[in-house]
């Protein structure tokens, strides 16, 4: 239409009209001697013709791609936000897989900023293009991706059902290893549903192990790239811009198979005959790999007090406090649950040894009324454990109001006159 040709005059001596009209609809896919001819015919590259972009602005955007996902993953999510965006406006209609992989990336780079709401409404209109265009976007990666948000906004119910959606995905094909396996693994463990698939992902992936932290040699790479661009080597900008990607995944995996692991440990160090000397060794791991990680302060800390609960089920209580104690020096901007937690640890062991645990309590219920994000389960069990030792302690007051909070915590508004084993026994 540009050329203002005609299908026939487009066809030449060489092919038929109604060739054209298949190729034009979508209906054929010329071999690449045809392909070659007619773009020859239209004065453009074949590249052009296939893609809808000159390799020039392929392999342009292809960088601009890769420093966008560099800026998500180290630098700063916002101006990935932003980069990705531009690479959905320049990718326009004419390159809707291009457009569509961005996208993602402006959803990935809202959710790194935690504008969870904004990030939901993004993966679900992303989800409804998956189902409309399948040869565009991958559903799973998708589900996988809402499944966590949905959690983080309070949502447990439906994340719980994404993740079985996307559970029953992973089955069917058999995906135990790999990103996207270590990704729904952590989704299924953050909702504290699909334990044996975490477990069999545990199994594939074995013990997470220490992994150095990669963040300067990234950088260095993120620059090379930079400088690689400015002086118009497009190509080795990528190539640089990939080796920057690479350096960094080794070690974003690794934090997120350690928070499987910590998640794990939690999940089943209070169970009937739970294994503690396997919790102990993944809790211990995970903790040894979130150490190596400034950028991971809040999550090590976590694994922590994780690992100081697993070696008090154990009996170990000296250990359980140096840790529990470890955790509350880690940073001074430690707040809610993990704090909190962690002075619910040094309260039990207090009532083991019969001293006062009065203040380790009132400092865990200031730390759990300062908590300002989304309720949740693990909230819900902070609260009920504080008012099993509040009970232990001797204070029906504050052992009612604990638990009064803790069915709050999971939905659930009741007016409880005094400390009931009923109580506990609905958030358990």
């Amino acid at each position: 239409m540009s050329r203002r040709m005609s299908q026939a005059q487009l066809a030449g001596p060489d092919l038929s009209d109604s060739y054209v009209s298949l190729i034009e609809s979508g209906k054929r896919t010329p071999t690449p001697v045809v392909a070659r001819l007619l773009a020859e015919r239209l004065g453009c590259t074949t590249e052009f013709l296939l893609h809808g972009i000159e390799p020039r602005q392929r392999i342009d955007t292809e960088l601009g791609l890769r420093h966008a996902e560099l800026e998500l993953y180290h630098g700063d999510p916002a101006a990935a936000a932003d980069r990705f965006d531009d690479i959905v406006k320049a990718a326009g209609e004419d390159n809707a897989v291009l457009a569509a992989h961005a996208r993602v990336g402006v959803a990935r780079a809202l959710e790194a900023q935690g504008h969870t709401g904004r990030a939901v409404e993004a993966y679900e209109r992303l989800r409804r293009e998956a189902a409309a265009h399948p040869e565009r976007l991958a559903d799973l990666p998708l589900v996988v991706s809402l499944c966590r948000c949905y959690q983080r906004a309070g949502d447990r119910l439906r994340a719980r059902d994404l993740g079985g959606h996307a559970l029953d995905q992973a089955d069917r094909l058999g995906i135990t290893e790999g990103d996207l396996a270590v990704e729904l693994a952590l989704a299924l463990v953050e909702t504290e549903s699909g334990l044996p698939y975490v477990e069999r992902v545990l199994a594939a992936t074995g013990v997470p192990e220490a992994a150095a932290d990669q963040s300067s040699e990234v950088l260095a790479l993120w620059q090379a790239s930079v400088a690689a661009a400015e002086g118009e080597d497009s190509a080795l900008a990528v190539r640089l811009a990939e080796d920057a990607l690479s350096a960094g995944r080794t070690a974003r995996i690794a934090v997120r198979r350690a928070r499987i692991a910590m998640h794990w440990a939690r999940i089943t160090a209070d169970a009937e005959n739970a294994d503690l000397d396997r919790a102990n060794s993944l809790a211990a791991s995970a903790a040894g790999v979130l150490s190596a990680f400034p950028g991971e302060r809040a999550e090590h800390a976590r694994s922590l007090v994780v690992l100081s609960h697993v070696r008090l089920r154990s009996g170990d209580t000296e250990s359980a406090v140096d840790l529990a104690e470890q955790a509350l020096d880690l940073s001074v901007s430690i707040r809610g649950t993990t704090a909190a937690a962690a002075h619910l640890v040094l309260a039990e062991v207090a009532l083991s040894r019969s001293h006062d645990a009065a203040p380790a309590l009132r400092r865990a219920k200031e730390l759990l009324d300062g908590d300002t994000t989304a309720p949740s389960r693990e909230t819900a069990q902070a609260w009920r454990r504080l008012g099993d030792l509040w009970g232990q302690a001797g204070d029906v007051d504050q052992q009612a109001g604990a638990y009064r909070r803790a069915l709050e915590a999971v939905g659930i508004r009741v007016h409880i006159p005094g400390s009931t084993t009923s109580s506990a026994m609905l958030i358990g």
